[in-house]
């Protein structure tokens, strides 16, 4: 994570970002990878939906379901991030007209820092598996991951997340009841 953040921070090719864009596409990278959002419903969002909140609802878009989103994990950084700003600003906003960034900008953006840590497999969605990779991996709760991403069912979540039947069965060496 520190050397993704250190990636983004350091900006395309290697030319320092401007220290507010720097700043927005960390928060970006911290919101997406603690709260498991889709890009397509963060990069709507407001800095009303989230100034002094512990949770924001989200619809989202894909599913059109809605989510209580714990944000609470993220709350002093977001609060520094949105310091001064106008509650119907964009929280992301682009740096080219009044809406917010846009998911190819995202994905350019996570692109340009997995190259230069020597990745060429991060993408928009690596924030959200990250997130639920991390997250059964603490828990082991897949159940509560399967509801968390509205997946149809646990096969789907586990395959989504990269958790493999070997992955699980090591997990489970050594488990005994009674």
């Amino acid at each position: 994570m520190k050397e993704m953040i250190m990636a983004i921070r350091r900006g395309d090719k290697g030319t320092p970002k401007r220290k507010d864009l720097a700043q927005r596409d960390i928060m970006l990278f911290l919101f997406g990878i603690n709260t498991g959002l889709r890009v397509s419903d963060i990069i709507k969002l407001k800095v009303a939906d989230v100034k002094g909140r512990r949770q924001m609802q989200v619809q989202e878009g894909k599913t059109r379901k809605k989510r209580l989103v714990n944000i609470l994990n993220i709350q002093r950084e977001l609060d520094d991030y949105i310091s001064g700003r106008d509650s119907q600003d964009y929280l992301f906003p682009s740096q080219k007209g009044k809406g917010p960034v846009t998911a190819t900008q995202v994905y350019r953006m996570l692109q340009d820092a997995g190259q230069w840590i020597g990745r060429d497999d991060i993408g928009t969605h690596t924030m959200r598996k990250t997130f639920g990779y991390h997250f059964y991996k603490q828990t082991k709760d897949v159940a509560m991951l399967q509801d968390i991403f509205n997946h149809s069912a646990p096969s789907i979540t586990k395959r989504y997340i990269g958790i493999t039947q070997d992955e699980i069965d090591e997990t489970l060496k050594g488990f005994r009841l009674g």
